[in-house]
């Protein structure tokens, strides 16, 4: 959709000028006198400062960001134009507050001088809050590189660890004090022709006709604007991020958090999608056509072995930070010594951009379906998981977090599903050394999972851990003496203290006697950075994958493409678990040439990765394919792989098939 704009050679910004050219058309003349009401021109004023701050902004990101922008002058203006209609979209909302209160108003707020500074107040705050929220998105863009979105609207939630994140990372206190300041200047320097507002409007007849015509501007706009899907710039998804508006956006994930897959996207017939599913996993050609099952049974040659497994998924750790997987900064020398004890992985991506998309695939090893993740959805216990199957062998089943599990209903899910809790709140005051926010400082949390090792080691019982850690997050707080980079400095200080708390609890592993009998495995959950020029960005998800089982694995490289969703059934594989699989994912090390595809999503967004072809499942039913390069964010738009849309389809039809439908439960 392209909204044609008539421009001029000169203008001049008044509101009177304005009002002059409103009249000259009859609807536009109806819009100005709405407007222009003495009991309503606060509103006015209000909304077009709204209208000033938003351009200033936007015009400040599209400078920032010029880089990132295709180099087409239209599209440049599309953003400011786009941008405007969803600002104005976006005031016929905000407006309908101060509009109800005007218009029950009595007149002596108007005529008696002492009620004032209420309106003065009214508009200091509101002036405030533009600001505050211009800063708000400041932050978020600044980590996200987004206009608010479904992350928002978790943080609305979760304001403790966010709020004290943001208290950790920024001059907060300057940053109030500073809004707090401008807005008074504004609101100063607009008194004069406030007063004459306030004095125009009062018992100003006929002020109830306007009020409720101002009223039912919100609901004209839902019914004559798109307002849920933000406009596409498809070439481009930062352009289309900042032609957005972050409270529109905002409103919009809150209202799409959960997506229908059949409603939204592309499918194909549903026995057909089980067949190719099945097929894909390895299950055996069903006999009974209707038949919608992928299960499988995982039978190896040789007897199962009961050893430890220690999973520790590492905060944002893309594979770019390692010198294992090329780089050159030093920022992971013990992965990197580690790595030459490992079965390395090379080419392994995460399903999404969160911590709970990549413990999902981690533990139910199923590809990101739309809207959220499903440790946050209801009904998300008893399912098909990693803790049933070693619980189901007597293994004490742990999930050790270094924050307080409540966050993204982590206990909730785990606990549902076989895993005891062990989180910050398990931890004792001597346990922990250092702490921030989000969570205690990853030795000390990797010195608790010593000792659970050493409780189940005593009882003669094997055990699975899941380890979380949090050190790698903003504000980058770190204990000192560590490491050589001051801890609140940047992403390469909590990098590299990951990097030697990992280091310093491998070597103490050593010295338990459980060490010889476990099987160590390091991932990431996502990666630092998922921005980029299209949706979905396959080099901003590549993390890292590093196994290692004294005794147990030759030290090698494994070449090709795999997923997240591989991790749990490769694990289970070195173990020889004979089992009844309903997983998504395969056993990199018996798959010949291994998958060669990786599954990737954004919660509306679902990407198919094969080779160097990207495709992408939206909603509304559109497939787009692209040629990705693996190493650099870029992307070119090529003709759809009818192929790689029938897997792409297969993948994610079948994966929400069963979750809809409760048939990813554990299999007794």
């Amino acid at each position: 959709m392209w909204i044609p704009i008539r421009t001029r050679k000169s203008f001049q910004p008044s509101i009177k000028y304005g009002a002059s050219v409103m009249a000259t058309h009859p609807s536009l003349g109806t819009l100005s006198r709405l407007f222009s009401h003495p009991r309503y021109q606060i509103v006015t004023l209000l909304s077009l400062i709204y209208l000033v701050t938003k351009t200033a902004e936007r015009l400040v990101y599209v400078w920032r960001s010029m880089d990132q922008l295709p180099d087409n002058g239209f599209d440049i203006l599309g953003i400011f134009g786009f941008g405007l209609v969803y600002d104005l979209l976006t005031v016929t909302f905000l407006m309908i507050p101060p509009v109800l209160a005007l218009l029950v108003a009595p007149d002596r707020i108007f005529r008696d001088p002492r009620y004032r500074w209420l309106v003065y107040l009214f508009v200091y705050l509101v002036i405030f809050g533009m600001f505050f929220e211009n800063v708000a998105q400041w932050i978020f863009w600044e980590e996200f590189t987004s206009r608010f979105n479904f992350i928002a609207v978790d943080y609305l939630v979760y304001t403790h660890e966010v709020l004290g994140n943001i208290r950790e990372s920024y001059p907060l206190p300057l940053l109030l004090s500073s809004l707090g300041i401008v807005a008074f200047l504004i609101t100063r320097f607009l008194r004069r022709p406030l007063s004459q507002m306030i004095a125009h409007g009062s018992g100003q007849p006929g002020r109830l006709k306007p009020g409720l015509a101002l009223l039912s501007l919100p609901i004209i706009s839902f019914f004559c604007l798109d307002h849920m899907h933000p406009p596409e710039f498809r070439s481009n998804r930062i352009a289309q991020e900042l032609a957005g508006n972050s409270i529109h956006n905002l409103f919009a994930a809150f209202f799409d958090n959960r997506l229908d897959y059949n409603t939204f996207y592309s499918t194909i017939p549903m026995d057909e999608a089980f067949a190719l599913m099945r097929k894909e996993v390895g299950a055996p050609p069903t006999q009974h056509p209707g038949n919608r099952t992928i299960i499988r049974r995982i039978r190896p040659p040789r007897p199962e072995l009961h050893r430890n497994v220690v999973l520790i998924t590492v905060e944002s750790l893309s594979a770019e930070f390692l010198g294992a997987y090329g780089d050159h900064r030093g920022l992971t020398p013990n992965l990197d010594a580690l790595a030459a004890e490992s079965l390395l992985f090379e080419e392994i991506y995460a399903t999404g951009t969160r911590t709970v998309r990549g413990l999902e695939a981690l533990t139910l090893s199923i590809p990101p379906t739309p809207g959220q993740s499903l440790l946050r959805r209801p009904n998300n216990d008893h399912l098909f998981s990693s803790g049933f199957l070693f619980k189901q062998r007597g293994y004490d089943v742990r999930f050790i977090y270094g924050g307080h599990g409540y966050f993204d209903n982590m206990n909730t899910f785990f606990s549902g599903n076989d895993f005891e809790i062990v989180d910050r709140g398990s931890l004792s005051q001597e346990e922990i050394h250092f702490a921030n926010i989000w969570g205690v400082a990853d030795e000390d949390l990797l010195d608790r999972t010593l000792k659970e090792g050493d409780i189940s080691h005593a009882r003669g019982k094997p055990f699975f851990h899941l380890v979380m850690t949090t050190s790698n997050h903003r504000p980058f707080t770190y204990p000192d003496g560590r490491i050589d980079i001051p801890s609140h400095s940047n992403r390469d200080g909590g990098v590299k203290y990951t990097d030697y708390a990992i280091g310093r609890f491998m070597r103490e592993a050593k010295n338990h006697p459980w060490y010889d009998n476990t099987v160590f495995v390091i991932v990431a959950d996502h990666c630092a950075s998922s921005a980029g020029k299209v949706d979905l960005t396959a080099n901003k998800h590549h993390i890292p994958l590093l196994m290692v089982g004294p005794g147990l694995m030759t030290p090698r490289r494994v070449p090709g493409m795999a997923s997240q969703i591989d991790v749990l059934p490769t694990v289970l594989g070195l173990l020889n678990f004979s089992y009844d699989s309903k997983f998504f994912g395969k056993d990199l090390l018996t798959d010949p040439g291994l998958p060669g595809r990786a599954l990737l999503g954004n919660y509306q967004k679902l990407g198919y990765l094969h080779g160097d072809r990207l495709t992408i499942l939206s909603p509304r039913h559109q497939v787009e394919t692209f040629r990705v390069h693996l190493d650099r964010d870029d992307a070119m738009r090529i003709p759809i792989d009818e192929k790689d849309r029938s897997m792409a389809i297969t993948y994610y039809q079948t994966a929400s098939h069963e979750v809809d439908h409760g048939n990813y439960g554990a299999v007794e």
